[in-house]
């Protein structure tokens, strides 16, 4: 089986351990396409995937995911209310019609830009965040910098033309690879029509940009983009099994071909393609932790996150799993970190992950102690 990174040469799509992976029939009609495994990272197809080119509202994913993990942080309340301010209310393009003055919930902000791109709630939240969009987008640039986002400046937090801006399709994957490990993310990008209620009692019906979270099998979120200076673009995601695929397509002609791109991406990765779980999260393993000061000598251990290798259907490949077990000493809890997994395929290092502790072991007490003495004494 195909495992590992790919890498990108001359047109020539290179997996990891030097096999070159399948294109697609026809070179999709579009300025810059990407697609890999969301588990490994793997490459399954990649055309100018590095080009700076404008994105449109997908930078809407970066202002989605500085707000999901201020509200890890603590630093923002789903239920908490913001009061819009004048230039909030004044963006154009797509939005909500916020009206200055009024206050709205966080949650009911972020559902709007998730669903409908609303321009005016995402200055809404910018603000609410750093106090100014100005700050805001200095954050968005930190955070890409932080992913390795390499091709990417941000000059709005909206996607509304504005130079300089960019980023490439590489890029915006990573952005949509973090954005999905928030699961209330998928809270939203599920939606496909419902009433944005304002406070004055009006109602807006936002329906789902992303057509394929109803249209294609297994996709459940994204974000879709489109200026004349970028044209039609869409990153989305879609899960069958215990596969996901990441697609992104920038610079298509319009929304009904890069919905068709992103689908025969989608396509290629489900039907060319598999996952194979190798060491499956919260199963116990053969190798054991030895214990040292507890009752307990011996530790059962699991893997932390479940470790896979991503390849084509029906090619094998020499996948092991290395365990490095440490010595622990009591008191030892459930959960406790006791080493760690590496998975390689074809000696390529493919993943890794922690193991750690099944049961307690707890320290001895002076009884024990005693009872522990008395025996090895005899």
């Amino acid at each position: 089986m195909v495992c590992g990174a790919a890498l990108l040469a001359a047109g020539i799509f290179m997996m990891g351990n030097g096999v070159t992976a399948r294109a697609l029939e026809t070179e999709p009609d579009c300025k810059s396409a990407y697609s890999c495994d969301y588990g490994t990272g793997t490459v399954i197809y990649a055309k100018e995937e590095t080009k700076r080119l404008p994105i449109a509202s997908m930078c809407k994913i970066m202002t989605l995911l500085l707000s999901f993990e201020a509200a890890d942080r603590g630093e923002l309340d789903y239920g908490e209310t913001v009061t819009v301010s004048e230039n909030a209310a004044s963006m154009g393009g797509s939005q909500v019609f916020l009206a200055a003055g009024l206050s709205y919930t966080v949650e009911s902000l972020l559902k709007s830009i998730a669903v409908c791109s609303a321009n005016d709630s995402c200055v809404a939240i910018a603000e609410r965040i750093a106090g100014s969009e100005t700050a805001f987008i200095d954050k968005m640039n930190a955070r890409a910098k932080e992913l390795g986002a390499e091709n990417t400046l941000f000059a709005n937090c909206t996607g509304l033309p504005k130079e300089p801006q960019y980023s490439c399709a590489k890029d915006v994957s990573a952005m949509l690879c973090e954005l999905l490990k928030h699961e209330k993310y998928f809270d939203y990008t599920k939606i496909w029509t419902e009433d944005f209620e304002h406070p004055d009692g009006r109602k807006i019906l936002m329906t789902n940009t992303n057509k394929l979270v109803r249209f294609y099998n297994g996709c459940d979120a994204g974000k879709t983009g489109f200026t004349n200076e970028a044209g039609s673009c869409l990153a989305a995601t879609a899960k069958r099994g215990d596969m996901r695929i990441v697609s992104v397509v920038i610079g298509a002609e319009n929304s009904k071909k890069r919905n068709a791109i992103v689908s025969s991406l989608f396509d290629e990765a489900f039907n060319g393609y598999e996952n194979r779980i190798v060491l499956k999260a919260g199963e116990e393993i053969e190798a054991r932790a030895a214990v040292a000061g507890s009752k307990v000598r011996e530790m059962r251990l699991c893997a932390e996150k479940t470790l896979s290798v991503f390849g084509k259907k029906g090619e094998s490949g020499d996948c092991s799993v290395e365990y490095k077990v440490e010595g622990l000493r009591a008191p030892v809890g459930k959960g406790d970190a006791a080493g760690e997994a590496v998975l390689f395929s074809n000696g390529i290092e493919v993943g890794r992950t922690k193991l750690v502790a099944m049961e307690d072991a707890p320290a001895f007490t002076w009884w024990d102690a005693f009872r522990e003495t008395a025996k090895n004494w005899n």
